[in-house]
């Protein structure tokens, strides 16, 4: 799509976004918040019996013997907080509860005819960047205490405080993660890489269902990103994920009052960037709830060619039809333009001319293009979730997911001819392709006991179908340019590319897979201090590939178990875990030296982990600590006694230890740390190329992030707060073989810091991003430089 029309395609989609909202519906996925406190006399003296309830919904409770009381399972929103007993006044007053949140609302009571003399409500989610419980990482409700599994959670209050208008920005806050390479936009993986431990993924899961894209992700309807440490294939097939983890992005979600607000960020090279998030019940009893977030985004590459341009919408409803019904629908739409990022592909046959920065000379402001070259990606993202409460304890999970990512445009890289005078040749494509991915999932949630054991059981089948159509030319030479002879990005316009491609041949190609998958998950309470995980998952694969032949045709079913366990030593607080977890890839049949076929059984990646998890201070410092060792077995490799026959013992392993740390030690003080250390090593191979090496999508061995914050809560600077923090990355082998040698980019720290003052009604920011001008880069096999300092001003108005 051309963006000059892009004011009526916002157009077009705005009204989409209303349409949707008016005539379809949907039930959102949060945490719900608690409500603690104690109920006291004029006297001091605690008082039993009094109700304590959110007026218009079912939910309350009452006071003990002892005055305290406790309303668990809280949604998010607004409410009218009642006081009642025999004896005393009928009291009330307005509260608002947030996601996760527990709020300590301590009551004070005189006899009747008297007024409430005091209701302090105290917020005892202070520790803002921490989200302690997820539905998604075992794929039902657990505190991250209770799960022997690592994850990290990124919030969307950190994304705030962080001015975040990228999804590359927002993934640095999460331990032992890095960049491999740009979101190039070209078909079917345009989307970003990134290094996790060891292995490489991208991000191709949305609320725990497959959405696939070829572009980059837009932060704006972003509550939290959660990245799985370790191979998830029992809960998650193979499809979408790596051994290393997942990233999965939780959206916002509906809530019952009306709420919003509306922002302008302006900044470094031409940042334009406007976004609404707007929330409202659309009925009287607010069983339906609407939410909209859209984004209009605008920036320039800081080379001396480069730009970027979406628009993004995103409409969500609710509908509690009943207290046993209800629905969510949530979608996505973003198109979004670009002139691709420079990325320099080393070549992988041929002895390296360099092997440091130093040697190659090159200017990172120099991008070999033109901003006449671009690519656009329009992608469309659907859910669809119907829960349906069987009995008090089971619930049935019907969920239906579609995405379809198109790439259209033209992409260029640049290729070293290896000739030692630094000369790349550009190539250059024509995209024309289109990704779509459909799934189906039934999940069967419930408790029971057996015996003294309490059950946490979730049952579930799954089908997901992949389909690629490709018209794309192929790649076609477009010109050559030499390192550190100034831009070289004469001739390059749209009217040339067409030249060069008039005689490149069309792919015209067509590949699916299905997969069909059944799974069983147990959390087993032995005491309250002592449970366990099993589960196990049965994989069927069936790739059709191309339809212009039936040799890459393929089926192999798959069965993948995983274990956890967990003690607490100190109850709620301090847990010691460990797990074992598998993960999985379809390995395609292999034809031998002699004419047979033969056939593969899964390539296989097995994990054990031990470490502590701790929770301390009614939740004010979250922390984890882990090693971990994975173990990548039955890799297909060539037989080193019979030239072109295939054998499948092939190994390599990943091992290493995360930290980290979210905490408010004090109030207005909030902490996000972490660290990571990594050693991958091919340890068997069909050749001397990577044997004993670090793998090149491995990444830094040492990484570091660190945000701290401190807001003013009162007196004269209430509502100022100021932020700082760091990234830091060890030496990055990109390039790691014995034919070609190898080539290491440096060490890098980007330091970030910001200043912002939030009130109930606005909020105000700048941001400095890589405060020093640090010149830095990332790659994989490749070398992507990245952005100078960047200056970001922005003003929120909330309603």
């Amino acid at each position: 799509m051309n963006l000059k029309h892009v004011c009526k395609v916002k157009k077009l989609l705005i009204l989409l976004g209303i349409f949707v909202l008016l005539f379809n519906s949907a039930d959102g996925s949060t945490i719900n918040g608690k409500i603690i406190g104690q109920v006291v006399d004029e006297n001091n003296n605690p008082v039993a019996g009094i109700n304590l309830r959110l007026d218009d919904t079912t939910i309350g409770s009452a006071s003990g013997q002892d005055g305290t009381y406790e309303i668990n399972s809280v949604p998010k929103g607004r409410y009218t907080f009642v006081a009642s007993g025999v004896g005393f006044d009928t009291e009330e007053k307005e509260i608002t509860i947030d996601e996760g949140e527990i709020l300590l609302i301590n009551v004070t009571l005189s006899a009747s005819n008297e007024e409430l003399q005091d209701i302090t409500v105290t917020s005892s989610k202070m520790n803002k960047f921490n989200r302690e419980e997820t539905s998604y990482v075992a794929k039902v409700p657990v505190e991250n205490i209770r799960n022997p599994q690592v994850y990290n959670t990124i919030s969307s209050e950190l994304l705030e405080e962080q001015v975040v208008t990228n999804f590359d920005e927002a993934i640095t806050n999460a331990p032992g993660i890095f960049k491999l390479w740009e979101s190039t936009g070209r078909g079917d993986d345009g989307a970003g890489y990134y290094a996790l431990r060891g292995f490489s993924v991208q991000p191709t899961i949305v609320n725990g269902l497959p959405s696939l894209t070829n572009g980059s992700l837009d932060p704006q309807n972003i509550d939290r990103v959660e990245v799985m440490k370790g191979p998830s294939g029992t809960l998650y097939g193979s499809s979408l994920i790596s051994y290393g983890g997942l990233i999965n992005v939780v959206t916002k979600k509906p809530f019952n009052y009306f709420a919003g607000d509306v922002s302008y960020r302006t900044g470094s090279y031409g940042l334009n960037r406007f976004a609404a998030d707007i929330n409202a019940p659309l009925s009287e009893e607010r069983e339906i709830l609407a939410r909209v977030n859209t984004s209009y985004h605008k920036q320039n590459s800081f080379q001396d060619a480069g730009e970027y341009e979406s628009f993004f919408i995103a409409p969500s409803i609710s509908y509690q039809v009943n207290d046993r019904l209800s629905f969510l629908f949530n979608s996505e739409f973003i198109n979004s333009e670009q002139t691709n990022p420079t990325m320099l592909f080393l070549n992988r046959s041929a002895p390296l001319g360099w092997e440091n920065l130093d040697e190659l000379n090159y200017d990172p402001r120099n991008s070999y293009t033109s901003n006449d070259l671009t690519i656009s990606n329009p992608t469309v993202s659907l859910q669809g979730i119907m829960e349906y409460r069987i009995s008090d304890n089971w619930t049935s999970q019907t969920s239906v997911s579609s995405s379809n990512a198109k790439t259209d445009g033209y992409y260029t890289y640049l290729w070293d001819l290896a000739d030692g005078n630094s000369t790349f040749a550009r190539y250059l494509s024509n995209q024309n392709s289109t990704t779509i991915g459909k799934n189906v999932q039934q999940n069967f949630v419930g408790e029971f006991q057996t015996g003294t054991l309490k059950n946490t059981f979730i049952g579930g089948f799954d089908y997901f179908v992949e389909e690629t159509v490709n018209n794309s030319t192929g790649y076609v030479g477009f010109g050559s340019v030499t390192i550190g002879d100034g831009g070289q990005g004469e001739g390059v316009s749209q009217p040339a590319a067409d030249e060069a491609l008039s005689g490149a041949a069309v792919v015209n190609s067509k590949t699916k897979q299905h997969v069909y998958s059944a799974y069983l998950s147990d959390i087993i309470d032995f005491t309250p201090a002592l449970s366990a995980m099993a589960s196990v998952r049965l994989d069927h694969f069936d790739n059709i590939g191309s339809d212009r032949t039936e040799d890459d045709d393929y089926q192999q079913t798959t069965i993948s178990p995983k274990f956890g366990l967990v003690f607490q030593p100190v109850e709620d607080q301090v847990s010691l875990f460990a797990n074992y977890m598998n993960g999985f890839n379809n390995v395609a049949p292999r034809t031998q030296a002699d004419g047979s076929v033969k056939s593969f059984s899964p390539e296989r990646a097995n994990q054990w982990e031990a470490g502590v998890k701790m929770n301390a201070l009614n939740g004010r410092i979250s922390t984890t600590l882990s090693y971990y060792n994975i173990l990548v077995s039955n890799v297909v490799r060539q037989d080193p006694d019979r030239p072109n026959f295939f054998v499948q013992d092939g190994e390599n392993f990943s091992r290493g230890i995360e930290a980290s740390l979210v905490a408010s030690p004090v109030d207005g003080l909030n902490l996000n740390i972490g660290y990571s250390y990594n050693e991958s090593e091919v340890t068997k191979t069909d050749s001397e190329e990577f044997l004993g090496r670090r793998p090149e999508s491995a990444g830094p061995e040492s990484m570091v992030n660190l945000w701290a914050s401190y807001k003013f809560l009162d007196g004269t600077f209430k509502g100022f707060g100021i932020g700082t923090g760091l990234n830091y990355a060890g030496e990055n082998k990109i390039m790691n073989r014995e034919s070609t040698g190898t080539f290491t980019l440096p060490s890098y720290t980007v330091l970030n810091t910001s200043l912002f003052y939030d009130s109930e009604l606005f909020r105000i920011d700048l941001k400095v991003d890589n405060l020093t001008d640090q010149e830095y880069y990332k790659g994989w096999t490749t070398i992507n430089p990245q952005m100078p300092r960047v200056v970001k001003a922005g003003f929120t108005y909330k309603f």
